[in-house]
């Protein structure tokens, strides 16, 4: 069955679903009958296209892989190329799917959340790899999805592809989770890593992080742990049920650990990592984000350089752990294509 899929935003992750979408489209075809076909684009910086008969992707993957601008699309006839804001833009197109991959605000959630909700009154089921609308408004997204007999996916929001909302739906269905805890940023346990294993300060083991892309130029948000806040919110709220919102849980960074308290605690058989949790409570479900002395038998223990991972407490299955990627170009891509395989299974 043929989809039609529109992009809001195709940078890194937008490009690495299109190379998936072509690189794979007979693997996905044979396989699950599941076609894609990609009739329209918009990205602030890039420009838009509005093609129903499909895009050529690997033409739009040259032109983009040197810089080019949509405008210079080569097939398009007019009118196809002209620039359109992203509400315009899905309201204009016949896509089935919006996938939603625009930066994070993880303060309103905007322009994204705005995208996403125009999307589901339009009749289009949404993906998304996008942290702000989860954290901030998941809730109320979901309920609109459901009201218009629609899809809100989310899975690459807390770990890329690692398949962390897969796995509890499809893997332990039946199951309460009680508490999740995890390595939800690869820049902090990056960091973390290579002042226990190569004694490294602080300051040196972000620059490197910085010099081989694991962190920005502002690495607040990774450092600080606001990136893990929005992800264990994420988690609080679609998986156990939480209504939390980011002020309602306490965050502290790495910044402040020494490379003397790393190597303290490896002497005492700790290792530090920055820890999400989440776990049920009479009432609700509480939650934080702070560095942790994990002793060496605990499964996040072991997790090093730039992974993720995340443990579930259940009451069936007691203890599972999921290990992977928790970023990158192929694997965010994947995500988005993991979530819009689950719609072609349910239409």
């Amino acid at each position: 069955m043929e989809y039609r899929i529109g992009l809001i935003g195709c940078g890194t992750v937008g490009q690495g679903l299109l190379e998936i979408l072509d690189r794979k489209k007979e693997f996905l075809r044979d396989k699950y009958g599941f076609e894609a076909k990609v009739v329209a684009i918009s990205d602030k910086i890039k420009g838009t296209l509005l093609v129903p008969e499909g895009i050529d992707i690997p033409a739009v993957l040259e032109l983009l892989g040197r810089g080019g601008s949509l405008a210079d699309y080569p097939k398009a006839v007019p009118g196809q190329a002209e620039p359109l804001d992203p509400l315009d833009m899905i309201e204009k197109t016949d896509a089935d799917v919006i996938a939603e991959l625009t930066y994070t605000n993880i303060e309103t959630g905007e322009p994204a959340t705005s995208y996403i909700k125009k999307a589901l009154r339009s009749g289009k089921h949404v993906v998304t790899s996008n942290k702000g609308p989860a954290a901030l408004h998941y809730r109320e997204l979901q309920d609109l999805a459901r009201k218009n007999g629609l899809q809100f996916r989310i899975e690459g929001t807390v770990m890329s592809g690692t398949p962390v909302f897969h796995l509890a739906e499809s893997g332990l269905p039946g199951n309460d989770i009680r508490e999740v805890k995890g390595i939800l940023n690869g820049t902090t346990n990056f960091i973390l890593t290579k002042m226990e294993t190569e004694g490294m300060d602080y300051a040196d083991a972000l620059k490197l992080a910085q010099k081989l892309g694991y962190a920005e130029a502002d690495p607040t948000a990774d450092v600080e742990g606001f990136d893990a806040l929005a992800k264990i919110v994420i988690l609080s709220n679609v998986l156990m049920g939480g209504s939390l919102k980011t002020s309602d849980v306490p965050r502290k960074g790495i910044s402040a650990i020494s490379k003397a308290d790393v190597a303290a605690a490896k002497k005492e058989g700790f290792r530090f990592k920055l820890i999400a949790q989440a776990k049920k409570e009479a009432g609700g479900v509480a939650a934080s984000v702070s560095p942790q002395k994990l002793p060496l038998s605990d499964p996040l223990a072991g997790v090093m350089g730039a992974q993720n991972a995340l443990s579930f407490e259940t009451d069936l299955m007691g203890k599972v752990t999921i290990q992977g990627a928790g970023a990158g170009k192929t694997e965010t891509g994947f995500s988005i294509l993991s979530d819009l395989l689950p719609i072609h299974r349910c239409r």
